[in-house]
This record gives C-alpha cells, structure tokens and sequence, in this order.
C-alpha cells in the first residue's frame, strides 16, 4: 500500500472510531432517559467509567486475546509498521475502533442491571467481561481462532457471517445481561405480591429520545466502517442499515400502540438485527429483516416484563439479546442470491454461530455475576435502592442546586 491509501485508511478507521465512541453518550442518555431521576448521576457514571476500565482492560489484555497483538513494544514499532503493526499507526487506531466495540458490552448490560447494581462490582465485572470473555468470542468470529470458522466453513459450506456484530457484540451482551438482571432479581417495588407488574415511568423522554438519536448516527460508523479501510468500504452498508432502521421504527411504531420508548427503541432494534448481513443482503431484505426486529422487541419485552416477570429496565435482552440473534440468523436467509443477496452465507452456519454465541455468553453472564454476587455482593441495600443510586454512590443528585431549595 502507498503512504496515501495508509493515510487514507487511518483517517477512515479513526472517524468510525469517533462515531461509535460517541455511540456510547447515546447509551448513556438512553439509559438516563429511561431510569428514574434519582438513578441519572449513576447511569452517566457508568457508562463514562465503564469505557475507561474498558480501554485498559482491552489495551493490555482482551486484544491480545483476540488478535494475538501485544502493545509492550516501543513506539517506533507501534507507529511504523514494525512486526504485527501496520504503516501509520493503522493497527493503532483499528484497536481504538474495535474497542468502542468491546466497550459496548458493559454499556448494554448496564441498561438491563440499571437502579439497583452496586458500582464497583460492575466496575469488576466490566474488566473480566472485556478483557478476557468478549475477546474470547471476538477472536474465534473475526480472527478465526481455535479453527471454529474453519470447522463450520467445511461443515456448512460456510464461515459464520456477522459483518459488524449483530452476536459478536449485541446478542453476547444482551445474553450476558440476561445472567445479571435474573441473579439481581426485580427492582422493589416494580412487582405487587401477586407477581403483577407495577409501571414505572420513564424520567425523561426527551433524554431518552436523544439517546435513540446519538446511537443511531454514530451506527453508520459501527456498520460502515467496520469494512476497517477505504478500499472495503460500500454503500451497500449504509443503505441496509438506513432501509433497516426504518423498518424497526414503523412497525414498533405499530406493535407498540404509538408508545415513544417503543418507537425509539424499534430503530435500535432494526440497527442491531442488519449488523451482520448489512454488506451482502439487499435493501429490501434489510428493511424486512429490521422490520421483523421491531416487533420481536415490542413483544419480546413485554413477555419479559409482564409475563417473565424479568425486570430487565431498558429491556436489553429483546433488543440486543434476542435481535441480534435474529440477525445473525436472518444474514443466513437474507443475504442469499436467491434472495436478492450476494450470497456466500450458510443458514446452518449462521444458526450454530448464533446459538453458540448466545449460550456461551448467558453461562458467562451467570458465571461472572453469580461469582461477584457470592463472594462480593452485586445488589443494593434496600435502604441506597430506596434513596437512589445517585445520593447512595455519588453523593449528589441529578439536580444539586433544585435539592436545596435555591
């Protein structure tokens, strides 16, 4: 490659970078929206201090795990091109991209564990998560560790599909808090004694209407840019993902009675499910597979809430849970040729990933919470849950000067 197109390249890879870093406000304010007020500080807390444990968890273990990279060499080699490092420092800013992916796994779970999580266990749970078992899977999905892609691929004909991680990242991180939020159990109050659900509103819907917004610009990152140069980049990409989002807004718009949370959350649902055949299925696929998305979350979290009797808050496990795995399984279906797609895809291939990928990633949520939860303690007190998260662990609320009286 010339120095142009390297140079070309690290200036791609570091706005998707930006774009989906910036991703991580939007889960913050969607979460903010969403809880109630006294448990706002907390959630812009964790969102902000789970992408710094994160970054280091990554930088010094998890990419390693999945790419074989080490960074414990000098900055001459890191920047020039030295042995396992690209020109530019373009191996430096890929890590940088990848890992506002793997910060996102702690940001979805922080949705479905928000009001009654304690922090420093989640700051514990975030180190472990992206250091050691998101990268785990990462690796064997991008990089082909362990031969798995191999072993599907003269099986089924096949690798496993997921462009930009629709089970990479959103069903492990869904699946992995739906082992947090069963072993935190329900929020008080949220169920009466006859097991019936008891609602509680959102804070703020404008704060959750920004979230929906923040997160569905800075996707065109999160998808586009995951072809990680300019010469894999297509616009394919961006009209799969726009013609998908769509189609989760309009008919969340429908299965949820016009309800806003719904209508904003059925975008993300639409976002998640493209993710992985957003490079190879047609635009029409995309707009159904999104569409389909909207109303698995509309229905999937009202069996949760009211018939489960899980209290997931934001309800993370429909949407990115049990959506992403609907996408990695429609990239299957979709992005064959006989579907308009560009084929190369395997359904048995697409349905053993997805299946994998969400039982490794509910045994590693209980797993990883069950143990913090014996020896450590997850939950709140009922006397900090009462008062909120805000006063509890932050000491001060969302509204100092208002508390006052001032």
């Amino acid at each position: 490659m010339t120095d142009t197109n390297v140079g070309g390249d690290v200036f791609f890879v570091l706005l998707g970078a930006i774009l989906v870093f910036a991703m991580h406000g939007g889960f913050a304010f969607l979460e903010v929206g969403t809880v109630r007020q006294k448990n706002q500080v907390n959630a812009l807390v964790k969102i902000l201090v789970d992408f710094a444990i994160s970054t280091i968890a990554y930088f010094f273990v998890g990419f390693g795990v999945a790419y074989g990279t080490s960074f414990f060499v000098n900055a001459a080699t890191l920047s020039g091109g030295g042995s396992g490092f690209e020109l530019q420092g373009l191996t430096l800013v890929k890590f940088f991209f990848l890992t506002t992916f793997a910060a996102a796994i702690p940001a979805i779970i922080s949705g479905g564990i928000a009001e009654r999580m304690k922090f420093l266990p989640q700051c514990l749970a975030t180190a472990a998560l992206v250091g050691i078992a998101y990268p785990l899977f990462e690796g064997v999905v991008w990089n082909g560790n362990f031969g798995i892609q191999g072993w599907l691929e003269s099986g089924f004909g096949a690798k496993f599909h997921d462009f930009a991680g629709s089970v990479v990242v959103h069903a492990i991180g869904g699946w992995i808090a739906l082992g947090a939020v069963l072993l935190l159990g329900a929020r008080r109050g949220r169920y009466d004694s006859r097991g019936r659900p008891i609602g509680i509103p959102p804070s703020s819907l404008p704060w959750l209407a920004m979230g929906s917004w923040m997160l569905c610009v800075g996707w065109f990152g999160f998808n586009v840019m995951s072809a990680q140069s300019l010469q894999g980049i297509s616009g394919l990409v961006a009209i799969n993902s726009l013609m998908a989002m769509v189609g989760g807004i309009l008919t969340a718009l429908i299965a949820g009675r016009n309800d806003p949370g719904f209508v904003h959350n059925g975008a993300l649902a639409g976002l998640v499910a493209v993710c992985a055949g957003s490079d190879i299925m047609h635009p029409i696929g995309s707009l159904i597979v999104g569409g389909v998305a909207g109303v698995v979350f509309v229905k999937g979290f009202e069996i949760c809430q009211n018939r489960l009797k899980i209290d997931d808050v934001l309800g993370v496990w429909p949407l990115h849970g049990i959506c992403g795995a609907w996408g990695g399984i429609a990239a299957g279906i979709f992005g064959l040729e006989s579907l308009g797609g560009l084929g190369g895809v395997s359904l048995l291939s697409q349905i053993a990933g997805t299946v994998t990928g969400a039982a490794y990633a509910a045994v590693v949520g209980f797993v990883v919470y069950g143990v913090l939860k014996r020896f450590v303690g997850i939950r709140l007190s009922a006397e900090d849950e009462h008062i909120g998260a805000d006063l509890a662990i932050h000491k001060i609320s969302a509204n100092p000067e208002h508390d006052l009286g001032r």
